[in-house]
């Protein structure tokens, strides 16, 4: 594939990994809409052409949101409709951050052995949601909001937790398995336990999954400023694919 397709696949797969809410396609942009929990479920994707005037367009997306009482939030990547686009919302006080990377991984010759004391699950359960919540600083107030996304994931999923001897939670993750292509979300390690390669081993148990399960590819996303990760993920030869950045309205 070309970049252009696979950016629009990963984001295609990456949007049904996280089901927002609420969804709304207006002229070949994506609208999402989940009560302000992540920037990314509450976003505009415009990762199909369009047709309307875009200065009219953007008016259009900023009253939406603000009906809405969400900020105005733009995920953007080097593929978007208009191309110019970014420079566009960037003159209209649109800030950047968050930018990152899409990392790729071939699983063909890869070799993963999951995990021992690692509990996982095929369906939401409420133990990995607590475990999650607690290592991830969810606040209570979004956690419905997120277990709603979650329980509305319509492709395989494999949640997973490591404990120790003493069942306590090291680190916790999740896969999403669909079309070949295995997702990597939301890895993350005890707080108290970090730099002991429990996230690897947490990476590795669902990367196993997804293979028994037919992947042939992962993919995950992972911030430019988290340098243990990307470090992480470099020497398990995840490649950077393309990158995706925010804007949002100042």
């Amino acid at each position: 594939m070309n970049n252009e397709k696979v950016i629009r696949k990963i984001e295609e797969l990456s949007i049904n990994a996280l089901p927002a809410l609420q969804t709304q396609l207006v002229d070949g942009w994506i609208l999402r809409f989940s009560n302000g929990y992540a920037k990314r479920a509450n976003s505009i994707n415009p990762l199909y052409s369009s047709n309307d005037e875009i200065k009219e367009k953007i008016e259009k997306m900023e009253n939406i949101y603000r009906q809405e009482k969400l900020k105005v939030v733009y995920k953007l990547t080097t593929n978007v409709f208009p191309k110019e686009l970014d420079g566009i919302l960037e003159q209209n006080g649109y800030e950047l951050v968050g930018l990152t990377s899409v990392q790729l991984l071939s699983l063909k010759e890869v070799a993963v052995t999951p995990a021992a004391n690692v509990v996982y699950y095929n369906y939401l359960a409420d133990k990995w949601f607590t475990v999650y919540c607690e290592l991830n600083n969810v606040k209570e107030t979004y956690q419905p909001t997120l277990k709603k996304m979650l329980q509305n994931i319509k492709p395989d999923v494999c949640y997973v937790v490591l404990f120790n001897d003493n069942n306590e939670p090291l680190a916790c993750g999740m896969g999403v398995l669909e079309d070949e292509y295995i997702g990597l979300f939301d890895i993350v390690t005890n707080e108290r336990h970090r730099n002991k390669g429990y996230g690897k081993q947490v990476i590795f148990t669902i990367l196993n999954w997804g293979k028994e399960n037919g992947a042939k590819h992962a993919y995950l996303q992972v911030v430019l400023t988290n340098r243990p990760a990307l470090n992480l993920y470099s020497k398990l030869g995840f490649n950077e694919a393309y990158k995706y950045w925010y804007r949002i309205k100042s």
